[in-house]
């Protein structure tokens, strides 16, 4: 949990959301819960196992995660 007052620490979950917005929920209309749901757990799993960072050497979030833990 981040301290009262300190913005730095929501930094990460913050850049997440707008990305989220910008690349997956602003393109589509979203009718009911269900289909919201769908969306965000697509993205989620896209956004660890298929999407590249350039930050990270080129890997995925879970390949940069297991990297780090042989290292």
């Amino acid at each position: 949990m981040s301290r009262k007052g300190n913005c730095h620490n929501n930094a990460p979950i913050e850049s997440f959301f707008s990305l989220m917005k910008r690349e997956c929920l602003n393109r589509y209309r979203i009718d009911d819960l269900t289909n919201l749901r769908k969306l965000v757990n697509g993205y989620v799993d896209w956004f660890n196992n298929v999407r590249v960072s350039r930050n990270k050497n080129g890997l995925t979030p879970v390949e940069y995660r297991e990297q780090a833990m042989i290292a």
